[in-house]
């Protein structure tokens, strides 16, 4: 099968991204914990959002980056990283739910 990806810098990018578990409702329970990572990447790595669409499973996205960068996995990987961080502090600092 042949793929082809075509790199432009300041380029605007069609993005589906799926989680691991395709029963999971992760994304639309946790949506305010993923947009904070967005927001976060975006200060620090700009990019315009043109168009979202979330779903429990899986998001959609169409991005435009700026002028001379063309590094959009850089982003993903940056805001992947923060919303799995904030999945392990929430285990780590959550309340015990064992019944005695």
């Amino acid at each position: 099968m042949l793929s082809f990806r075509s790199i432009v810098a300041g380029g605007t990018y069609f993005f589906s991204v799926d989680l691991g578990n395709c029963r999971s409702a992760l994304l639309v329970e946790r949506a305010y914990e993923l947009g904070g990572a967005i927001r976060a990447v975006r200060d620090s790595h700009p990019f315009d959002v043109v168009a979202w669409a979330m779903l429990p499973d899986h998001l959609h996205a169409v991005w435009t980056l700026p002028d001379g960068d063309d590094d959009m996995s850089l982003r993903w990987a940056l805001i992947k990283a923060r919303f799995a961080a904030g999945m392990r502090d929430d285990r780590a600092t959550a309340p015990s739910t064992s019944v005695w």
